[in-house]
């Protein structure tokens, strides 16, 4: 399969999702997710150790946070997908093809926290700061697992547009798997069946994502020595990302669906975290100045 960006002059030619170790299939997804969480981790000790803090007590708290925020990342795909997974239980725990929802992962990774600062006697607000680093930076990461895995993206994005990706039909990719609104979109924007477009040009929004995190990542960095209070840090990354996930989502053809009012669920979750977060902020410096 054949994945291009025109306007960036980016041709890659036979992405594969997949590569094999003795015979095994290992999915570039997985092993981007794994790579996200390593570096995620260094990064937090790197804050912690910068801080005068014991950067080893986030080793052992990593391994709880990853475990639990693995099973809370897919329980909250599975819930908000329960159309599928209520006819199909025993998809739920096969998570080798995605269905990972991060904010699934951040409230357990939250409660873990919670947990883990109480039994070791630390400051939740300050190990929280600390961790948050090592969050973004999996998050930046690991939004390229969406690449690999074709998902993720946007709709239909116009030749103007200067991020437009192009994904070309193939073995592992075919036009019946396209939704329907890009179907549509493509084949009133061509005039021709989509089989005989041969591709779909959309929105890269996992890109889009990765890079406002990144963002994120060094106003936070900037920011750190010029915080107020303990836990200021986790509040102005909800602030950045719930703003940002607020409006990429919007752009998403693969939205989860809040029950009854038919809302995507991410977006109005964003909308509510980063505005209480930021009321927090204003009201925790006030209270200092």
């Amino acid at each position: 399969m054949d994945i291009q960006f025109p306007n960036l002059h980016i041709n890659i030619e036979n992405l594969p999702k997949t590569f094999s170790v003795f015979g095994v299939d290992i999915a570039f997804y997985g092993c981007i997710i794994a790579f996200g969480m390593l570096a995620g981790i260094i990064m937090a000790c790197y804050i912690a150790k910068s801080t005068g803090q014991d950067y080893n007590q986030y080793i052992d708290f990593a391994i709880y946070a990853i475990i639990f925020s693995i099973i809370g990342a897919r329980l909250y795909y599975v819930v908000f997908s329960w159309d599928y997974y209520g006819s199909h239980p025993e998809e739920i725990i096969h998570i080798r093809q995605g269905g990972l929802a991060i904010y699934g992962g951040v409230i357990a990774g939250g409660i873990t926290c919670f947990l883990y600062t109480r039994i070791k006697k630390m400051s939740f607000r300050k190990v929280a700061d600390t961790g948050v680093y090592g969050l973004i930076l999996g998050q930046i990461i690991g939004r390229w697992g969406n690449f690999f895995n074709r998902e993720a993206f946007g709709g239909i994005a116009g030749d103007n547009n200067p991020f437009a990706m192009r994904i070309f039909f193939g073995d592992e990719y075919n036009a019946s798997q396209v939704p329907d609104v890009i179907r549509h979109g493509m084949e009133t924007w061509k005039g021709i069946d989509l089989s005989e477009i041969g591709y779909i040009q959309v929105q890269p929004t996992f890109l889009y994502e990765s890079l406002w995190n990144l963002l994120i990542l060094i106003l936070m960095l900037v920011f750190r020595k010029k915080k107020k209070f303990d836990g200021e840090i986790v509040l102005w990354y909800f602030i950045g990302y719930g703003i940002g996930r607020g409006i990429i989502e919007g752009m998403r053809t693969d939205q989860l669906i809040m029950p009854v009012t038919g809302w995507p669920v991410s977006q109005a979750l964003s909308i509510v975290v980063a505005a209480v977060s930021l009321i927090v902020v204003v009201i925790k410096r006030v209270r200092t100045a």
